[in-house]
């Protein structure tokens, strides 16, 4: 999972990002809401972890610009001293999903957000992904069109996997990169448009079978999904 952590004491951030790395979860670090902001404008995450206090802006005011500003619902957890009742309700309002309060504890960290993300959109990847007339089984790393086997390379697999986990999201290149290749420098990110042209070609996203992916400039792709019945006749 891809992790957007704002945390401007070094110490924190540190035991932060490594217990949250020991997970398996790719960690990108801020230390300034503006630093954060630039990566919103530019790259999607899974999660943000906040901090409620930072030298240029608070968190409850950067989670409600990403709310009302970037129109984003990727959940927010806030890690604070703060335990008044009226910070969590100003917390709740501005829009996160849970709070936990310092000092903080990596095993109830790691327990919360298993818990948000079970309860926003699923944590654990599906056997089956079965979105008809598309049919994905990572066992068998097996991708079906209308019950018919699609060839794709293993990391088209991945790439069409992971966009069909997130019908609907719009997902930056980086955030596709990471997920599918890891954060490996020896492979141009470029490698995402080759990779979704073939995704897009192979698999038929297209009007009449209900999936299209859209790009948006300078930043990535979505998978949208609607009826199929009312699309336009192919011609």
């Amino acid at each position: 999972m891809r992790i957007a952590a704002l945390e401007d004491d070094p110490t924190q951030i540190l035991v932060l990002a490594n217990c949250l790395r020991d997970a398996g979860h790719e960690v990108h670090e801020f230390r300034l809401v503006s630093d954060l902001k630039r990566f919103c404008s530019r790259e999607s995450a899974d999660l943000f972890v906040l901090d409620w206090n930072v030298p240029d802006q608070t968190g409850p005011e950067f989670l409600g610009w990403l709310r009302r500003e970037r129109n984003d619902d990727t959940p927010a957890i806030f890690l604070t001293s703060r335990d008044a009742e009226e910070d969590i309700v100003g917390g709740l309002a501005a829009g996160a999903d849970d709070f936990i309060i310092k000092p903080l504890s990596p095993r109830i960290l790691l327990s919360r957000i298993e818990a948000v993300m079970r309860r926003t959109r699923g944590t654990q990847a599906p056997a089956v992904i079965d979105c008809p007339p598309y049919r994905f089984d990572p066992a068998q790393n097996l991708a079906t069109l209308h019950g018919e086997p699609v060839e794709l390379t293993e990391k088209e697999f991945s790439l069409a996997f992971f966009m069909f986990r997130n019908v609907g999201r719009l997902l930056s290149r980086g955030h596709m990169f990471e997920a599918v290749w890891g954060r490996n420098p020896n492979v141009p990110t470029r490698t995402v448009d080759t990779h979704i042209s073939r995704v897009r070609s192979k698999l038929q996203l297209r009007p009449e079978n209900g999936f299209r992916i859209v790009p948006t400039y300078s930043f990535g792709y979505r998978l949208e999904q609607f009826d199929a019945a009312s699309a336009p006749e192919a011609g």
